[in-house]
Order: structure tokens, then C-alpha cells, then sequence
């Protein structure tokens, strides 16, 4: 099941609010908070690709990049027990911990929906 939005590369978040009965979300992977909301799904898919285009245009005139910038590091807090797992296959392997990591993290991209369809990540 699909529960974002895409549009010229970029995703859209998709959320319900039933108290206003209306959906809304917001362009991901952004270096700005750019929301936008609408009564129906075709309408809320029309007001994302407007949302888009309308940031794609505003940061061309402002010289603005506008994708967000990843540095290519992060801090993964997890249980002892993984840690020590995983630094004992990387051992076994004589590969770096950060590339074991690297490879699990590669194999979770190419495989997202499969290894994702089981597990209570998948929202």
C-alpha cells in the first residue's frame, strides 16, 4: 500500500484529520516546511504538485537550494545485544562495522517493501 505522495521526485506525506475531516501533509526531504491540506485524495495529490512547483520556483528565484543536504553521518542508538552482534559478524566478515551497516542499510533501500511488509515500521 502507497501512502505518500511523488511528484518530480519529491515525496509527499499523507495524513487524516478527522476532527477537521480533512487530509493534509508535507513535502519530505526539504529544507523548508512546506504543508498543504485538501477535502479529497485527487484533490490533495493536485494541491502537492502545486505545493511543489510552487517551492521549486521560489527557491530559483531566491537562489536556494532546495533539497535538504545529508552529511552522510548519523548517530543508531540499539540494544547491546545487536551491537555486539553485529560487531561479531563484522569480525567474522574482517569488514568494518560501519560497512556491514552500510550493506544492511543498502539491502533495506533496495528491498524497503519486503523487509518492511512484517514489521510494525510499516505504517
Amino acid at each position: 500500500m502507497k501512502n505518500h505522495l511523488e511528484y518530480k521526485g519529491y515525496l509527499g506525506s499523507v495524513e487524516f484529520n478527522a476532527e477537521d475531516n480533512c487530509l493534509f501533509g508535507k513535502i519530505i526531504g526539504i529544507n523548508d516546511l512546506v504543508n498543504y491540506e485538501a477535502a479529497s485524495v485527487e484533490e490533495l495529490n493536485n494541491v502537492f504538485e502545486e505545493s511543489v512547483e510552487d517551492y521549486l520556483l521560489t527557491c530559483k528565484e531566491i537562489k536556494k537550494e532546495p533539497n535538504k543536504h545529508y552529511k552522510g553521518v548519523f548517530n543508531v542508538r540499539t540494544d547491546e545485544n545487536i551491537h555486539r552482534d553485529l560487531a561479531i559478524i563484522a569480525e567474522k566478515k574482517k569488514i568494518k562495522l560501519n560497512q556491514l551497516v552500510n550493506t544492511a542499510l543498502n539491502y533495506l533501500i533496495e528491498n524497503e517493501e519486503k523487509v518492511l511488509e512484517n514489521s510494525n515500521l510499516n505504517t
